[in-house]
């Protein structure tokens, strides 16, 4: 089976993406390299090319002329030729679940969630619903044409996409100034709005490992360099804190590790995933999971798992027996 990392993407997280391929081909030499350009075509990279492409989340990945075709195309000689795919996607259709359906239809192993649990934790409004089900405290959603009155009601609010993640289109809602930007940007795209609740952000990794048993990596605790933790903040501002393990009382740790596995759980989420939360005075509240977190050499999760013990080698190399091991049941 041929060992294959996919990197790249069509939405606007292809940067990240980049970065994590850097990361994850360190630890996967061997693996082959294919660029899903943002005109749908896959590519064939060579190693070089990825290793010297420098800043990544700033510059647009540039790729040579050694094209397979379409997504379709790209996974019809994944078939072909028994690959194994290392998802180093993020956003869009890549964690949406129709590329894990396009895999699975054509019967090709992937690492990651599957496609119904991609597509109910990509939306937030949904996998919020379906994380209270598992008892995990969350938001209260604000419909758009009720925001001016719990804007008076709460005094702030946060709005954002409710399909995207990397902190794209953030709007923290101050006053009424604020709402005319939440209505146009939910012109082009859903929004969620929530009450805001002012507190720590913390984020928790939930890992599945060999014998199908389900471990809460220890949570991080986030400090942006100056106001919310958007994309600038995650990727680029330097004075950034990301402190794991948390420095939380043991029983805050404790209930973000059990509400973590229980968003995992609730979502049915499969080999790895990664939840948010607001560490408010009432305890953590969750925000949202991701299916396929940033694993560059700056993510969270990657410092939740040194943490925890274990190499990000050995964390793939695990990550690629499930995926087989899925793919044959």
């Amino acid at each position: 089976m041929r060992i294959t990392i996919v990197f790249g993407g069509t939405n606007k997280e292809r940067l990240v993406s980049v970065a994590t391929a850097q990361a994850l081909h360190s630890a996967l030499p061997d693996a082959d390299l294919w660029f899903w350009d943002v005109d749908d075509s896959v590519h064939e990279i060579r190693p070089q090319a990825l290793e010297t492409h420098a800043r990544p989340f700033e510059q647009p990945f540039k790729v040579d002329d050694r094209g397979v075709g379409g997504i379709e195309q790209a996974l019809d000689k994944a078939k072909a030729e028994n690959r194994l795919l290392v998802l180093g996607l993020h956003g869009g259709t890549a964690e949406n679940g129709e590329l894990q359906a396009m895999c699975e239809m054509r019967g090709i192993p992937f690492t990651g969630s599957g496609s119904a649990s991609s597509h109910l934790t990509f939306d937030k409004v949904a996998a919020k619903r379906f994380a209270a089900i598992a008892g995990v405290k969350s938001p209260a959603g604000v419909a758009l044409q009720d925001a001016e009155a719990a804007l008076a009601e709460h005094g702030r609010l946060i709005a954002k996409p409710a399909r995207d993640g990397s902190s794209y289109g953030l709007i923290f809602v101050n006053s009424k100034q604020d709402l005319v930007a939440v209505r146009n940007a939910a012109r082009t795209e859903d929004y969620v709005i929530e009450p805001f609740i002012a507190g720590a952000e913390a984020t928790c990794g939930v890992l599945e490992q060999l014998d199908g048993s389900l471990i809460a990596l220890p949570p991080v605790e986030i400090i942006p360099a100056e106001g919310p933790f958007d994309y600038v903040a995650k990727y680029l501002a330097k004075a950034t804190q990301e402190i794991c393990p948390a420095r939380f009382a043991p029983e805050i740790n404790a209930q973000i590790k059990d509400q973590a596995v229980r968003a995992h759980q609730a979502l049915s989420c499969s080999g790895y995933s990664r939840s948010d939360f607001i560490i408010s005075e009432n305890g953590p509240i969750y925000l949202e999971t991701n299916t396929l977190p940033g694993l560059t050499r700056a993510s969270l999760y990657p410092k939740s798992l040194k943490a925890q013990g274990i190499a990000f080698a050995d964390f793939l190399q695990d990550q690629i027996a499930l995926a087989a091991r899925r793919a044959q049941q």
